[in-house]
């Protein structure tokens, strides 16, 4: 027995249990590599102009494009709060292009920003570069360098409580304020209830130009007769509604009136104007057309009402009045670009400094929101913990295969002598006298066929001692001695493989629920994405594609936790029932020898005086 122990023993105790983890690269598509504007900045965005889906039929020059930011295409983080370090750069990576920020909300990751781009070729895409994230730069604001030397006045009303601003060179400001609504079309929108109109400066004059532009988005909340924009000297221009049906005004001569707006939508209203012909346009398409010119606008104008009679209630926004009649490309340009449905502006990947390409990982890493983030480092948490189980739980059955192993080897070469076992697995103070050494007891300790054999072996001991009823030794072990000897082996194998199964359940809530959270945190991310989407009026799919697929990691993520804890639990668990049903194994064989080798008294007495 003790050369077969040596032999079994012979080999060092160690783990068994590897842990393999495959990793799967993502590797995009990525931009063309170039230099980086400024090393100050760390990442930047591709934005691509659109000519062709926009309607840009002939090259247009000086043009201030409105670029609107949601979290679905920025990773408001890593802005600064106000927007402070963003900065647009021509397609060359050297020209910086002036620009000024209407409104920047960190809070409801929302921004309107408008940028002059030079030059817009007609049919053909322009690519500019939007920079972010250097915490140390300081605002750059360039409202009077956005817009050309032809543009007289433009009202963002983005003002609050204070007389509103012309964000024009010429600073045309108001001499009253207005209510807004800071779920504008662009911002904040000046709000109209029908009380009250706002008055424009006299200085607004187009005089020394070659014609006149009028603009302005106008949302009516009711088909009324009411007057948008007033100005009464010189030329008499009006621009209203007629029963819901907006027209144009000049020198008291009225357009025909065209369908009716007042469906509670954004409309574009515009208008060019020359010596000899008024042109009216309705969401970029002309509607209208007058014998009737304007040579020059001058004089107190108001919008919301003329003086106090014709009061519009609804909402108006972006107005904007320029010296020069501006051509039908300018106003279609206009009227696609700021829409709710913008076709010109398309976003691309973000990069970061570090690297002069960027695959779909980081565009995605990138654009993950804050809820994202909460549901990812919930299931690392889990991942780390369904890892930890099964590393320990793998260690611990190897340990407990390699004892059963060994101690069955015992079992077997005792052919049934439990007296002669029982010696052999005793530790004794004289170690000259022991069976085993230090390492062999160390790794019968981890066995649970062990442990059973020895509350067997006391339950025996139990039974040997003085009978209560008679004061006399045992002759044999009865039948109810045995079946209670059963009972007890049961209730430890019981108690053994509850210890073998303890902490499994912290894999079954990987399995179950790493799913359903990465799957909360997509919904989650969709619904902001699409409500950012919504609030700012950008509907194209590259607005809504990086935030969609950062959602969507998530699901990624709660799968990465689930589908390894599943291997795991099932291999654990089929090893684990595989040492109950050896324990099972090993309880029958220990009752029926117990019951064939001591039911005479000499065998009985062996035990009891061992």
């Amino acid at each position: 027995m003790v050369n077969q122990i040596n032999k079994h023993t012979s080999m060092p105790l160690r783990a068994k249990t590897l842990l393999s983890f495959a990793v799967l690269g993502l590797v995009g598509l990525s931009s063309q590599a170039q230099a980086w504007w400024s090393n100050d900045w760390a990442y930047r965005k591709s934005i691509t102009l659109d000519a062709q889906a926009a309607g840009v039929s002939n090259e247009q020059n000086t043009v201030p494009v409105l670029i609107r930011l949601h979290e679905g295409i920025l990773k408001f983080t890593d802005v600064a709060p106000d927007g402070a370090d963003i900065r647009f750069v021509a397609d060359d990576d050297k020209t910086p292009l002036k620009f000024h920020i209407e409104k920047f909300d960190s809070v409801f990751n929302l921004g309107f920003v408008w940028v002059h781009v030079p030059k817009l070729a007609a049919g053909k895409p322009t690519s500019i570069w939007m920079y972010y994230g250097n915490q140390k730069a300081t605002p750059e604001n360039n409202s009077k360098d956005t817009y050309d030397a032809n543009q007289v006045a433009v009202y963002h009303f983005a003002e609050k409580g204070t007389p509103v601003q012309d964000s024009s060179a010429f600073q045309h400001h108001a001499t009253n304020f207005v209510a807004t609504n800071e779920s504008g079309l662009i911002g904040n929108a000046a709000r109209f209830d029908g009380t009250a109109s706002l008055s424009l400066p006299a200085s607004i004059t187009t005089t020394g130009g070659t014609g006149v532009t009028w603009s302005a988005w106008v949302k009516p909340v009711a088909p009324e007769s009411s007057v948008i924009y007033a100005q009464a000297a010189a030329n008499n221009l009006i621009v209203g509604l007629n029963n819901g049906a907006p027209y144009v005004s000049v020198n008291n001569v009225s357009t025909p009136l065209s369908a009716q707006i007042a469906d509670n939508n954004w409309h574009h209203l515009a208008l060019t104007s020359n010596a000899g012909q008024t042109t009216f346009y309705v969401d970029g398409q002309v509607r209208a057309t007058l014998n009737q010119g304007i040579n020059a606008l001058q004089g107190l104008a108001t919008v919301g009402g003329l003086g106090n009679q014709q009061l519009f209630h609804g909402e108006v926004d972006e107005l904007k009045i320029a010296k020069v009649a501006r051509d039908a490309t300018a106003i279609q340009l206009e009227a696609n670009n700021q829409g709710t449905n913008d076709k010109l502006v398309q976003f691309g990947g973000d990069e970061a400094s570090s690297s002069s390409e960027t695959g779909y990982f980081g565009a995605i890493m990138a654009s993950l929101t804050f809820d994202g983030w909460v549901a990812i480092g919930f299931l690392m948490v889990m991942m780390v913990i369904s890892w930890i189980v099964m590393a320990q739980k793998g260690r611990l059955i190897g340990r407990v295969s390699k004892a059963n192993n060994f101690f069955l080897e015992l079992f077997q070469s005792a052919k049934g002598d439990f007296a002669k076992l029982h010696a052999v697995t005793q530790a004794s103070a004289n170690p000259q006298e022991a069976h085993l050494n230090a390492q062999q007891f160390l790794l019968l300790s981890h066995s649970p066929l062990m442990r059973v054999f020895q509350r067997g072996i006391n339950e025996l001991h139990d039974r040997l001692q003085i009978d209560p009823r008679t004061g006399r030794p045992l002759a044999v072990l009865s039948e109810q001695s045995i079946e209670a000897i059963r009972a007890t082996l049961n209730g430890a194998l019981v108690r053994e493989t509850q210890f073998l199964n303890k902490n499994l359940v912290l894999l079954t809530i990987a399995i179950s629920g790493g799913p359903f959270i990465g799957l909360l945190g997509t919904v989650i991310g969709v619904m902001i994405t699409f409500a950012a989407v919504a609030a700012a009026g950008d509907v194209n799919v590259n607005a809504i594609a990086p935030g969609i697929s950062a959602a969507l990691a998530a699901t990624v993520a709660g799968l990465a936790v689930a589908i390894p804890a599943l291997f795991g639990y099932n291999y654990l668990l089929t090893r684990v029932k595989e040492n109950t049903v050896e324990m099972n194994v090993f309880i029958e064989d220990f009752i029926a020898r117990m019951a064939e080798n001591y039911n005479d008294p000499a065998a009985l007495h062996a035990m009891s005086d061992d």
